[in-house]
């Protein structure tokens, strides 16, 4: 199984925190779509092009030991493209409270997996439960 390190996982997550505040601070819905065009090109690359990678691979010149699975990685990323999406149509049809609900959710989804949370590991693992004809509760 591929590996990604860690650190690479959480620069990317740092990079989507700071980019949906500066969404909400400066109140630009724009911004989440030059998210979502980088959440999209590094899923379509396995994280090789994700800008936000790229930059806490230069910055962070040992990837550390830590791994985290490459599956595990693009399950989590198409999370974060889902909430861009439904954010950004929200945006587009005129629904601006649902545009900052969805947008709201993605931050709170990477800031939780900052801090050691990881809410889309734990759906990766219902999924995976479900499919594997298990009782998850």
């Amino acid at each position: 199984m591929r590996e990604v390190p860690l650190r690479y996982v959480k620069a990317n997550q740092a990079g989507i925190v700071v980019t949906v505040l500066l969404s909400f601070l400066l109140d630009r819905p724009w911004v989440l779509a030059a998210l979502w065009a980088i959440q999209i090109i590094g899923l379509a690359t396995d994280g090789k092009l994700n800008l936000f990678a790229r930059i806490g691979k230069a910055l962070l010149k040992d990837p550390g030991q830590e791994t985290q699975a490459l599956e595990l990685t693009r399950f989590n990323n198409l999370l974060a493209v889902l909430f861009l999406t439904l954010s950004l149509l929200s945006f587009a049809v005129g629904w601006p409270i649902a545009g900052y609900a969805f947008a709201a959710m993605l931050l709170l989804a990477a800031s939780m997996a900052l801090l050691g949370f990881c809410i889309g590991c734990t759906v990766y693992f219902w999924v995976k439960q479900i499919r594997a004809g298990r009782r998850i509760f």
